[in-house]
Order: C-alpha cells, then sequence, then structure tokens
C-alpha cells in the first residue's frame, strides 16, 4: 500500500503489528498465528502487511515468570545454534523445531498475503563469549563469539548481548553468518 497519497502529500505509513505491543516479550506460535489471521481477515484490506515477532522469541524462559512487569529475564541463557546465532525457541515456536527456524511461520504468514519480520537485538550473545562458543567464518578458522566481542559496548536495558568489536578482522562473518541463517529460513 506504500503509495502516494494526494489528501496527504506523504507516503503512507508502513502498516503492521509487532508481538510486544501486545505481548511483551512472551508471544508464542499461537499467539502469533492467531494474529496475522485476524489482520489477513480484518485489516489487510486496510494497508496492513507487516507481522513481526519481537524481542526475546529465542528464551525458552520468557513469559514463564509470575511477576508481568518483567520484561526481560537478565543474562538469560537463549536459544542458540552451534555458532552463538539465536533461534526460536522451540517450546514457544515449536513449527521451529528440526533446525526450520521461522521458515514455517514466514511461510504461514506470506500464504495470508502478509509480510513477515523478526526483531534482532545488535551484538552477539554474553552467555556465548563467556563459554567460547564458536562461530560461523568464511574460511573455517575457529575463531570464538569473545574473540569478535567489544565487552564495554553492552545496552542498558537488555544484558544479553555484547557489541561486535568492528576491529576484530571477523567481526563481519559472525553478522553475515546470521544473515547466511536467516536466508536459509527463507
Amino acid at each position: 500500500m506504500n503509495s502516494y497519497d494526494k489528501n496527504t502529500a506523504a507516503l503512507v505509513p508502513p502498516m503492521g503489528w509487532n508481538s510486544y505491543d501486545y505481548y511483551n516479550t512472551t508471544v508464542n506460535e499461537q499467539q502469533f498465528r492467531e494474529n496475522v489471521e485476524y489482520m489477513a481477515k480484518n485489516l489487510k484490506h486496510y494497508g496492513w502487511e507487516y507481522a513481526v515477532i519481537d524481542i526475546q522469541w529465542s528464551d525458552s524462559n520468557a513469559g514463564n515468570k509470575n511477576d508481568e512487569h518483567i520484561q526481560y529475564i537478565p543474562f538469560s541463557r537463549f536459544c542458540v545454534d552451534k555458532y552463538s546465532r539465536q533461534i526460536p525457541a522451540q517450546n514457544r515456536f515449536p513449527s521451529s523445531a528440526g533446525g526450520k527456524g521461522f521458515k514455517p511461520l514466514a511461510d504461514y504468514t506470506h500464504s495470508l498475503g502478509l509480510k513477515f519480520g523478526i526483531h534482532i537485538m545488535r551484538g552477539i550473545p554474553r552467555f556465548a563469549c563467556h563459554e567460547h562458543m564458536p562461530i560461523k567464518t568464511h574460511d573455517g578458522k575457529k575463531i570464538t563469539a569473545d574473540m569478535v566481542a567489544n565487552a564495554y559496548s553492552t545496552c542498558a536495558w537488555n544484558p544479553d548481548m555484547y557489541g561486535v568489536d568492528f576491529h576484530s578482522p571477523y567481526a563481519q562473518d559472525y553478522y553475515d553468518s546470521i544473515f547466511e541463517l536467516y536466508a536459509e529460513w527463507g
């Protein structure tokens, strides 16, 4: 829909739904599917097109705390693959099992005529650095998360990640591997 509107002399803004706006950090697959079905049926014809799973989708413990005001579980050990890349928590997103990632949900969202998105945090998981977990490199060299992290680059509101040290010769490899993973998911 993002077309020029003569009446407002501006672009129509992107319209969609973001899971954080209602579920905070706790959305699961069933809730996401119900919301995209509603969007497709009731909002798509008004220009709504984006459906986004927001932050903490890799945390299997999100939503398991009794305090509804907890947004983030400090220093949570969320789900990552063998290369320190975040993957969906299978207890919350069962269709991601078997390395499928978000492909089944993205395919479902696209089948409804909507666009699928995920929120990602910049940086590399702190626990992957502390445990010297590997990252995927372009040349197969054994590089660990702590070797590309900048421990002084942290987020004040979310303690999950360290920034990536752009001076590290393998920093770009980490980011490239993340986008390679998402491409594998389709």
